[in-house]
């Protein structure tokens, strides 16, 4: 697997992220009993986007720990998980044998996934692919794994939080920080990784030219109970109760 530079500082960002944060949490997450999407754990009842999911080919793309993945399984769903970060995958392995869930993990980046064309009924992504990866290679990506009829979920950063988070490390604020045109790759100055936004008319124009028909956007606010989370650093949960803080895209592969 070769990787460019901008995976590879993904990558050893997630590393340390994994061994700061994300392993300690990951035993919560897989033994939670509800699927929840985002920062502040916003219900899928709320949002109401999975449905019925027994019997589906699941790929899920920069699936990290692999908690959705196995969310989905114990739901019926035959989900493979595919991330860049062996540590993170490592976490994943860990909790497959502590829970016995298992489904295959492939190490790799979802902008080039090693697996055939039409394989799968449903492609999502949870702050994954949606985030770290470029769009004009994992969309179309996503489309190839995709059977005609199969779905697209995916969960990013609201366009609105992009534009109004600082240049130094602290949460989004109530005014714009930069300009919505030009909207792309972004490296915070206080942050190693290399994160991926477009305004929701570049989503648009990108799906349907790799064969999508958006079925919903849903804009995710936190919860009127939420709290400030311990380490992301995107967004208070008083501005989030405000403003959506994640865009939440649903779009199905024409036949």
């Amino acid at each position: 697997m070769t990787l460019d530079p901008d995976a590879l500082a993904n990558r050893e960002m997630w590393t340390q992220y994994n061994a700061d944060y994300m392993d300690a949490s990951a035993s919560a997450n897989w033994a939670a009993t509800e699927i929840s999407w985002g920062i502040f754990g916003v219900p899928e009842t709320d949002v109401n986007v999975i449905g019925d999911v027994g019997g589906l080919d699941v790929v899920e793309l920069g699936c990290g720990t692999a908690y959705f993945s196995s969310w989905l399984a114990r739901r019926g769903a035959r989900p493979v998980g595919v991330d860049v970060t062996p540590a993170q995958l490592d976490t994943a392995r860990r909790l497959q044998a502590e829970t016995g869930i298992q489904f295959p993990l492939i190490e790799a980046s979802a902008e080039a996934v090693p697996l055939p064309d039409a394989s799968f009924d449903l492609a999502l992504s949870e702050y994954g692919a949606s985030l770290w990866c470029d769009p004009e290679k994992w969309i179309p990506e996503a489309a190839r794994l995709l059977r005609p009829g199969g779905r697209l979920i995916f969960l990013t950063n609201s366009v609105l939080v992009t534009l109004c988070v600082p240049e130094t490390d602290d949460f989004a604020t109530t005014s714009l920080q930069r300009p919505q045109r030009g909207l792309g790759r972004i490296q915070w100055s206080f942050d190693d990784g290399i994160e991926h936004h477009r305004s929701h008319g570049a989503w648009i124009d990108l799906l349907h030219l790799h064969g999508f028909s958006i079925e919903a956007l849903r804009e995710v606010y936190a919860p009127e109970d939420a709290v400030d989370h311990p380490w992301h650093n995107v967004a208070s949960s008083d501005w989030a109760r405000q403003w959506p803080i994640e865009d939440l895209w649903v779009a199905r592969l024409r036949a």
